[in-house]
């Protein structure tokens, strides 16, 4: 990376703010997983029963009530159940924190980001196929399916523009 071009170095500053913009908002949602309680109580206050969402979208706030509701009694009898929301926000950190080798040299760490793209692919399918099984409503799942669209986003021009650097650095055919 060093003796860049002003054409590269502008390249590479691009691909960090996209990478960087990935990594916060995997980890922000990741972290969104541990205070479900809290999280669902908000929920509910903002488009639950009585709300503007709820006069509006009537369905949106039956759900959000019924989460709710499932966590609260979760909570009440079952409070280790949400030992697995941990682990899942373990995991968006360590993913995130896994797009550090592409922030400090991506034409070497491409590969990263393609697991990425894989991944944030693998999304749609996943809440699509398991969201029924589940018992998700199909307005949920697609809230779910766009933050692969949202990886997706974010991703694939970062690549296209890792490709570029590769290409100006004669590491690509």
């Amino acid at each position: 990376m060093a003796n860049m071009t002003a054409a590269q170095e502008i390249l590479y500053r691009r691909v960090r703010w996209l990478l960087g913009l990935f990594m916060v908002g995997l980890i922000i949602s990741g972290l969104t997983a541990i205070p479900l309680q809290w999280g669902a109580h908000l929920l509910q206050t903002l488009a639950g029963a009585g709300t503007w969402v709820g006069e509006r979208w009537p369905a949106v706030s039956q759900w959000v009530e019924y989460v709710a509701a499932g966590i609260r009694a979760v909570s009440a009898g079952y409070p280790f159940m949400f030992y697995g929301t941990d682990w899942l926000a373990f995991a968006h950190i360590v993913i995130g924190i896994a797009f550090i080798g592409p922030l400090r040299d991506p034409v070497k760490n491409i590969w990263v980001v393609e697991l990425g793209i894989i991944a944030s692919i693998l999304v749609i399918p996943t809440a699509l196929i398991a969201g029924p099984l589940r018992g998700i409503p199909f307005f949920w799942r697609l809230i779910d399916c766009s933050f692969g669209g949202g990886g997706l986003a974010l991703l694939l021009p970062a690549h296209w523009l890792i490709r570029k650097l590769a290409q100006a650095e004669g590491k690509l055919a």
